[in-house]
């Protein structure tokens, strides 16, 4: 039999097929639930369930496991630098036209791990000589980075993600003008493509498979938006300022993604559609977390408190919604269409919502967090999700370096 090869577009329809008929179907019940919070006035807290107390794990154990997820990534560095590649394909691959869409996969995934190794704070030398290898590739690529093919718009991680990082780069840099000013103008340069590839509604999507047009015709989608606006925040309070209308019609275009309940559409494209499965509570579990983050961070008044600690503690106590995805291959097809790469990118963002709240809270929700990731190391160290050649379990390695520093120790400033 010949080997098949689906595209995206053909694994979202069978995802699409296959939820259809599930629709209707309800979440079950999981065992171990406090009773639901009392219901606020005009609000959906009623419904929000609450897993009870867990025991803290012990520092040294969170520790261990960052130490070996920082050795995975030492030995996985590329000879120049970089992390990721596009090996270890196989009969089902993610679209990706090479090589322009490779470039944006390895640059988003380097930016990734250097900003993970400069979090973890470990002074030995060698991680100092990785972050400055990965450092020097980033300069060197960045600027490169451009829309694979009228359709495939993979760069506009490694334009989040890169911004990200260069913050923190320049941070490590207070000495050396030079090198300050070379990390600015690169910043400078990220909102450019950011810029050229936006939206024509706002915001970012990583398709267009509507019109191939200069200005991308497709509809944004609302984790893009989320994960690029954060970026955006820390570039500001940096002192580099994005540019003001790209910025409110990014926000403008997550708010229209937004529900009552502060479920988010997957993209825009859905709008008339909010009650597809990918669009409820169960479906936003790995999204919410960063949009709503990114809003507070704006100044969203309605993202309180309130809001992010029931939606950590919906992540938490429905969290096998999420996990019944992990490792699938193919994306979209588990319930409430779940794709595997939501599982770590939502717990990242979860624990910077955790950083937002009263620290009388944080103790709880950082607990039922670092269980819930400890159990999940492989035996080389890494994390993964989902199986994205040869990059995903750098990214997902990186993703949860960030998110266990965090509860480890006091909130990184």
């Amino acid at each position: 039999m010949p080997s098949l090869r689906y595209t995206l577009t053909f694994a979202i329809t069978l995802a699409a097929l296959h939820l259809a008929a599930n629709a209707s179907a309800e979440p079950p019940q999981s065992g171990g639930l406090d009773e639901p919070a009392a219901a606020a006035p005009n609000s959906a807290r009623a419904n929000v369930p609450r897993l009870k107390d867990v025991e803290p794990p012990a520092r040294e154990t969170i520790g261990a496991a960052i130490g070996r997820g920082v050795e995975f990534l030492l030995a996985d560095q590329n000879r120049d630098g970089s992390w990721g590649s596009a090996e270890r394909t196989k009969d089902l691959n993610i679209y990706a036209p090479a090589p322009g869409a490779h470039l944006g996969f390895r640059s988003a995934v380097t930016a990734m791990c250097v900003l993970a190794l400069i979090e973890v704070d470990d002074h030995r030398p060698e991680v100092r000589q990785a972050i400055e290898r990965g450092e020097a590739w980033l300069l060197e690529h960045l600027p490169k980075v451009r829309r694979a093919t009228p359709d495939a718009m993979y760069n506009v991680w490694s334009h989040g993600y890169g911004i990200q990082t260069l913050v923190r780069l320049l941070a490590r840099h207070a000495d050396d003008a030079e090198r300050r000013r070379q990390i600015g103008d690169l910043i400078r340069v990220q909102y450019d493509f950011l810029s050229r590839y936006e939206s024509v509604d706002g915001g970012w999507g990583y398709y267009d498979f509507r019109t191939g047009t200069q200005r991308p015709g497709s509809s944004s989608t609302s984790f893009v938006n989320a994960t690029v606006l954060i970026a955006f925040r820390e570039a500001a309070d940096a002192g580099f300022p994005p540019p003001e209308k790209l910025t409110q019609r990014a926000i403008a275009a997550l708010k229209r993604q937004q529900k009552p309940d502060f479920s988010y559409l997957y993209g825009e494209y859905l709008k008339y559609q909010p009650m597809h499965p990918v669009n409820r509570p169960g479906g936003s579990l790995g999204r919410s977390q960063a949009c709503n983050l990114a809003l507070r961070l704006w100044g969203d008044k309605e993202i309180t408190d309130q809001v992010l600690e029931d939606w950590l503690d919906r992540l938490f106590a429905r969290n096998l919604w999420l996990d019944i995805g992990r490792k699938r291959p193919i994306p979209h097809e588990s319930w409430f269409s779940v794709a595997g790469y939501f599982y770590y990118y939502g717990h990242y963002y979860a624990a910077r919502c955790i950083e937002q709240l009263p620290t009388s809270l944080r103790p709880r929700l950082q607990a039922h967090l670092a269980t819930i990731l400890l159990r999940l190391q492989e035996k080389d160290g890494s994390w993964w999700d989902y199986p994205l050649y040869n990059y995903h379990q750098q990214y997902g390695t990186a993703f949860v370096l960030m998110t266990l520093v965090r509860v480890q120790a006091p909130p990184i400033p």
